[in-house]
């Protein structure tokens, strides 16, 4: 067997890692200590111990455990083991504990299926997925369990494991001579990306393709972990939790102005083979949401990076999405412009319709001004600055409101100032016309 199968935790002591749950006294430990695991869902990201945990639940306990992988199972195989569970059942009294690897493989029918068994206490489910539960699986199976999240394990819990599979002689590679080089370790504990059984699948192949030496010494140097574990890959998925997540990091630092962690955000979807134009379209957007006209040339830049991705492609195009990312996450910010879309749209949805003012109508036609079609308007050129006492149907700052950031600061200062210039115009136009009224 694999060294991953091999050195498989044998009883919930022997986990590493997930001490939030497994530690004395923890959620997860006090249910299974008192023999009260209802039906579960093991959430997290491969090798982090949820088939592990299964495994020790159905070391410890006494009542039947059936194992079940969603990838190669179907209703006929879970039915299969209902019908066994539900005999059981009703002659001892007790459920029988059913471990789904992969469950988010089950489509809703199967799913479903689950349902009976776990609604009348014939089974206790433990379903194992790498997937969101919230989306992964239906509403009804969700009510019916507990989901408790494993998260990746950490540098120091694969070293742990490390060390246990190296020095475990009977289930581990204890009974081969080897040393293992410190900068070997630690580029095995980084390619591991808090995967246990990848990591102990490197060490594996390292340990059993490296010739020993005439002393028989096996010695794993950098070299040979590296060619056991050639590249690293980031934990990521195209459109679930980690696609959705690192974008979500990704905006936040560009707003938070971090250069730096959105930099590291964007290597890592680049890395993970994320579309180029995807993360193109976010800079348009955050340019226009959360810079505005703090500065006027974000948006035109960002723009410029999304066409040149367009026309150079990757992996040139990693240079012009760089330099927007960089470009954005320092510029000041203001969503003052989104922000007063956002409100006017709000405004016409559920405010009252304000009409156009009769002097804004169109008055290009003939029988316009018997209407009152334009009478009234002011030309704006006619007066200081051209701007006019002219009122536009709403109220100056009901929705754009600039703040004082950057680029916008100069717009404040001057709608300010044409607010004071209206009010000039406004009291040195009382009882008089507008000479360009008939425009």
């Amino acid at each position: 067997m694999p060294l991953a199968t091999r050195l498989r935790p044998r009883s919930l002591e022997e986990i590493v890692g997930q001490e939030t749950l497994l530690a004395p006294g923890e959620p997860l430990r006090r249910l299974v200590d008192a023999d009260r695991l209802g039906s579960v869902i093991l959430f997290g990201p491969p090798g982090s111990g949820k088939t592990s945990f299964a495994e020790a639940v159905a070391s410890a306990t006494k009542r039947p455990f059936a194992r079940l992988n969603a990838a190669d199972s179907g209703v006929p195989e879970l039915r299969k083991i209902l019908e066994r569970a539900s005999l059981h059942s009703s002659r001892r009294g007790e459920p029988t504990v059913v471990f789904l690897d992969e469950i988010h493989r089950f489509n809703r029918a199967q799913q479903d299926a689950l349902l009976s068994g776990v609604e009348e206490g014939v089974i206790r489910l433990i379903g194992a997925t790498t997937h969101n539960p919230c989306f992964a699986l239906t509403a009804p199976l969700l009510s019916r369990s507990q989901v408790f999240e494993f998260a990746p394990l950490s540098p120091a819990h694969l070293d742990r494991i490390l060390s246990r599979a190296l020095e475990d002689p009977e289930r581990g590679l204890g009974r081969f001579r080897c040393r293992l080089d410190p900068t070997a370790r630690k580029h095995l504990l980084a390619t591991a990306e808090g995967d246990a059984r990848r990591l102990l699948n490197a060490v594996e192949v390292a340990v059993l393709t490296t010739p020993p030496s005439p002393d028989g010494m096996i010695e794993i140097d950098l070299a040979a972990a590296e060619a056991s574990c050639r590249r690293k890959m980031p934990r990521y998925d195209r459109d679930e939790d980690e696609h959705y997540d690192t974008i979500s990091a990704f905006i936040k630092a560009v707003r938070g102005g971090d250069p730096d962690s959105s930099l590291y955000w964007l290597a890592k979807m680049l890395v993970a083979g994320e579309d180029p134009r995807f993360l193109a379209r976010r800079l348009v957007i955050l340019a226009s949401e959360d810079i505005g006209l703090a500065d006027p040339s974000a948006l035109p830049l960002a723009v410029a990076a999304s066409q040149a991705v367009e026309q150079i492609g990757m992996p040139e195009g990693r240079i012009p999405l760089a330099e927007a990312t960089v470009y954005l996450a320092t510029s000041p910010k203001s969503n003052a412009a989104y922000a007063a879309i956002n409100r006017a749209i709000e405004a016409v949805e559920h405010g009252e319709t304000v009409p156009v003012p009769a002097a804004l109508r169109d008055a290009h036609y003939a029988g316009a001004a018997r209407m009152g079609r334009g009478v009234g308007y002011q030309y704006s050129h006619d007066y200081a600055e051209a701007i006019s006492p002219q009122g536009y149907g709403v109220a100056p700052g009901t929705f754009y409101q600039p703040t004082d950031h950057g680029a916008e600061k100069e717009i404040a200062d001057r709608l300010k100032r044409w607010q004071l210039l209206r009010s000039q115009a406004s009291r040195r136009s009382v009882g008089n016309t507008s000479p360009s009224e008939e425009r």
